[in-house]
């Protein structure tokens, strides 16, 4: 059964006479500590505080966010800026409002046995990449290193990796793709030792691009009345944020009570709950315009494998952290 904080129990008291306004948030990926600060909001009683009736969809690996945005079946998603730039350059015209993740906990691991030990030698190994959106930074690296992705001698050979880490287990690839906070853990726990692995990450190789941000479409900002609601959403969210990062273990343990598969264990949402209030650190939910514009030359770089071929207009606002900080 899921826990009735005190929290919780008096906003729903304060607030039963009050019209809540529903609010719909499409994850990028299942319940996990990644989004805990979603689900700690809405434990604590923050969104009721706020006047809202928040529905979270966890996403999976059939489930594209942008997808379900452009389809009316969310308010607001989180998702990563690659994919969410690389969308509206092909006309789906949503918005960046919020940025809780200030750093990126992607990286690419390698069997140290593999020979890999710098970027140079990963011509003509097999390396894991994560699709579906997933793969722009690594394409994005691989062009500025010169390396061409189709699996001639002079390349390397992508992979395309399941949102597990057997082929690194099953020496199936040199690499694979994994996040600080979730599959370099999963290799921890499968009995491989950090001196048996070499990892890239990318903000150390100077190509990382922002990742799980709050994005809406573009004209509902025009309504005030949706401004003010995801006003309250992000005010609400941040808070839970910054609950989160003070209280790890508590707010990993109320990740699992919302983990309706039962497919989460303690020992990893705590694990990745300690990753994932690093990168958090430092972000009151605005989106700094250095980092932005980072992701943004990193997306246009790579030539033939640029993820955007010019720079968006308009692809952020502070209309609505301005106002929620205040």
């Amino acid at each position: 059964m899921k826990r009735l904080t005190i929290g919780a129990a008096l906003a729903a008291l304060l607030g039963s006479a009050a019209w809540a306004e529903d609010v719909t948030l499409q994850l990028k990926w299942v319940t996990q500590a990644q989004f805990a600060g979603y689900y700690v909001a809405k434990d604590k009683g923050f969104y009721d505080e706020e006047g809202l009736n928040v529905t979270i969809l966890p996403g999976g690996p059939d489930v594209a966010p942008t997808q379900v945005m452009a389809g009316g079946g969310a308010d607001v998603m989180v998702d990563w800026m690659p994919s969410a730039l690389a969308a509206r350059e092909k006309g789906l015209p949503i918005v960046n409002i919020a940025q809780p993740f200030k750093s990126s906990g992607m990286q690419l691991t390698c069997l140290k046995e593999s020979g890999i030990t710098t970027p140079a030698d990963f011509k003509g190994k097999t390396l894991g990449v994560w699709f579906g959106g997933n793969e722009y930074p690594f394409l994005n690296w691989m062009g500025k290193l010169g390396l061409k992705t189709d699996g001639s001698p002079e390349g390397v050979t992508v992979l395309k990796q399941g949102f597990n880490v057997d082929p690194l287990l099953q020496k199936q690839a040199a690499c694979i793709s994994t996040m600080t906070y979730n599959e370099y853990g999963q290799v921890l726990d499968a009995g491989i030792t950090p001196d048996q692995l070499v990892n890239f990450n990318y903000t150390d190789e100077g190509v990382a691009t922002l990742e799980d941000g709050l994005w809406v479409m573009q004209d509902k900002l025009a309504d005030p009345a949706f401004d003010e609601k995801m006003v309250k959403f992000v005010r609400a969210s941040m808070k839970g944020w910054k609950w989160a990062e003070e209280n790890p273990d508590d707010a990993a343990m109320i990740v699992l009570d919302n983990d309706d598969t039962g497919a989460q264990t303690e020992a990893h949402q705590k694990f990745m709950m300690g990753e994932i209030a690093k990168l958090t650190a430092g972000s009151n939910g605005t989106l700094d315009e250095a980092d932005y514009q980072r992701t943004v030359d990193a997306l246009m770089s790579g030539g033939s494998d640029a993820v955007i071929t010019k720079a968006p207009e308009g692809a952020w606002t502070h209309q609505v952290t301005d106002k929620a900080l205040q």
